[in-house]
């Protein structure tokens, strides 16, 4: 039976509170049609442990741009070998990416905002438009304490591939950052090393690329590790900027 992605439904997942009963729901109507999209943060890895304890199939994708930390590599490996799942690593167009460097060079990014949200389109947004085509339910780990930008997105609501309505829904989103620990812990889910504090207390708060992705210390914005050297430029250019503000474009151009 195919389930329709309308308002009906999306009213339905705003009015349910329970993460379990929303991924439950969710796959045991689209199945493969649905999926959850992690970079392999600590959300991502809440939801692939909830899932896997619902006892159905479930569908896991990362977006693959290619520059991801050869700690991130490994750590997906051994979640599959914990929940017996495959992830789904969708990677950018080859052609693309050749065109892009040969155009602007490798780092790029370095060179403005503008450049940067370039090869964030090129390497993540785009692909993430292409899988889109496949589902009809994107299910991500956006939480509202993550930044203040996102505090204004909402558990549910119908976004539009390129040929169809998909229903976006982020099941952790009142969570907060010890709500998700204290369950990672509880329930012994692995986690990415690079979350952890070193010696010196610095820590992810978020994983992107290599080069783009840095440590954070101990009251920095959760988002000031992303693009590190936008930080003096964007200060001296906005004095109201705010570095948890700082998007890949992926939850805002889609």
């Amino acid at each position: 039976m195919n389930y329709p992605v309308d308002q009906t439904l999306c009213q339905e997942i705003l009015l349910t509170e329970s993460p379990q009963e929303i991924l439950f729901s969710l796959f045991k109507r689209f199945k493969e049609r649905a999926a959850i999209v992690t970079s392999g943060q600590l959300s991502g890895m809440v939801m692939i442990h909830i899932a896997a304890e619902n006892q159905l199939p479930f569908r896991v994708c990362t977006l693959d741009t290619l520059r991801l930390f050869p700690e991130t590599y490994t750590f997906f490996e051994q979640v599959e070998a914990r929940y017996g799942i495959h992830i789904e690593q969708v990677q950018p167009d080859p052609q693309e990416v050749q065109e892009m460097v040969a155009q602007h060079g490798e780092y790029l990014f370095f060179d403005s905002k503008t450049k940067q949200e370039y090869c964030c389109s090129i390497r993540k947004v785009r692909p993430m438009q292409r899988l889109l085509e496949t589902l009809d339910v994107w299910i991500t780990g956006i939480r509202h304490d993550q930044s203040d930008a996102r505090k204004q997105h909402r558990k549910a609501e119908i976004i539009s591939s390129a040929t169809h309505p998909v229903l976006k829904v982020s099941p952790l989103l009142q969570w907060s950052t010890d709500d998700v620990w204290q369950f990672v812990r509880e329930n012994e889910i692995p986690v990415n090393p690079l979350l952890e504090a070193d010696a010196e207390g610095h820590y992810y708060e978020s994983i992107g690329c290599i080069i783009c992705t840095t440590p954070i210390k101990s009251g920095e914005p959760n988002r000031a590790g992303r693009w590190r050297w936008q930080n003096a430029t964007v200060a001296l250019e906005n004095a109201d900027a705010d570095e948890n503000a700082k998007e890949c474009g992926l939850h805002y151009s889609i």
